[in-house]
């Protein structure tokens, strides 16, 4: 009997003890190292600060397809007038965050975070077209920008225009993936549109007009002479491949993508990045909070501590070579000067904020893709 009092009691102490913790949950779109870093780095950093709270992370998937997901979770939760939904905070990319805003599936939250005004790129209130302002803050921004080989390019160029002089003079030295074998040579082509293409923040902003696209006619044709002169690669990393054989003198990449093989022994140590202008583009993944989240004011909580300079320095920059979500300048004194020369020796601060750009907004986008396969490609 005094047996069964004891289990008895250990269990009435179990169930007390569950009911007064506090679970959060986060959702996160993108590759497994995003459920890594909230699992093993974020996730123990937030429960030393708050005892008591255990952070639960799952991922939904890679790409845009990860955060369509979060999207039908919650999507179907509202429409089954749920009284909560299952997730906390969400990590997304930007095509699904202008779909949760407009379908009023998050909370207007960032302007009540410690971290809000650390932020002033214009990703993070305009989501491919759509104003998401106060809803998102940016995770970390991914930044696509040229690499060069010094040894073999000793002035690289600095804008669109005189890359295009270059390559004339320059043949074959220059490579990129097109539109189909990553989207670094995606970004190129965007970038090479709102260069030359004409209005680029409408592009990037809206409003959408169909005949725009026959406006692009001579960009496009000088793209496709331009193609006649350089080398069409094989993918993202193919780019870096043929960059590292010196099979080519320069190239677009993205950024982490660059720095992760040069701290992996596969550039030489001598290469270097050129953020050209007019500007390239790059994209960020951004914290919401969902509406009727089960513990919205702990997701706040966890998104300031996320966005704070601290974290910021330590887990995006340093962990993983990403351009941090809230302004660069915020970080001066978080990183040790190795790691702060590593990402911003060659692309400053002041070239983010004036050459970082966003992709265009969802119809252009496509229009340039279509455009580009009907009038370059073939």
């Amino acid at each position: 009997m005094r047996k069964s009092l004891l289990l008895a009691g250990l269990a009435a102490f179990a169930f007390s003890h569950s009911a007064s913790a506090q679970t959060l949950n986060v959702a996160t779109a993108g590759d497994q190292n995003m459920v890594d870093y909230i699992k093993d780095y974020l996730g123990p950093l937030f429960e030393k600060s708050h005892p008591g709270v255990k952070v639960v992370a799952v991922g939904t998937g890679p790409g845009d397809g990860g955060s369509q997901k979060i999207y039908e979770k919650l999507d179907a939760q509202k429409k089954a007038n749920a009284t909560s939904v299952d997730f906390d905070v969400i990590v997304i990319h930007q095509k699904a965050a202008g779909t949760l805003v407009k379908e009023e599936l998050i909370e207007k939250y960032r302007d009540k975070l410690s971290t809000a005004k650390l932020v002033t790129r214009d990703t993070a209130t305009n989501s491919l077209g759509t104003d998401v302002g106060g809803y998102v803050m940016p995770m970390f921004h991914s930044q696509t920008a040229l690499a060069y080989n010094p040894d073999l390019v000793k002035a690289p160029p600095a804008s669109y225009a005189e890359l295009r002089d270059w390559v004339k003079k320059n043949p074959k030295q220059f490579g990129y993936n097109g539109i189909k074998g990553g989207m670094s040579g995606v970004a190129f082509v965007t970038g090479w549109v709102s260069a030359f293409g004409g209005d680029a923040t409408k592009l990037e902003s809206g409003p959408y007009d169909a005949a725009a696209k026959a406006t692009w006619d001579k960009a496009m044709g000088d793209l496709k002479e331009f193609n006649q002169s350089v080398v069409i690669t094989p993918g993202n990393a193919g780019t870096l491949d043929m960059l590292n054989r010196g099979e080519i003198a320069v190239g677009p990449v993205w950024v982490d993508m660059f720095y992760t093989w040069k701290a992996e022994g596969k550039l030489p140590p001598s290469m270097r990045l050129k953020l050209i202008s007019p500007g390239m583009p790059g994209q960020p993944m951004y914290y919401a909070i969902p509406k009727k989240a089960p513990q919205d004011k702990l997701a706040a909580e966890f998104i300031a501590l996320a966005t704070s300079p601290e974290v910021q320095a330590e887990g995006i920059v340093k962990r993983f070579n990403w351009y941090p979500g809230i302004d660069a300048q915020n970080l001066e004194g978080k990183l040790d000067q190795a790691a702060w020369n590593q990402l911003f020796s060659d692309i400053t601060p002041k070239d983010l904020a004036s050459n970082g750009k966003a992709f265009p907004i969802g119809p252009y986008f496509n229009d340039i893709l279509e455009t580009y396969e009907k009038k370059v490609a073939n």
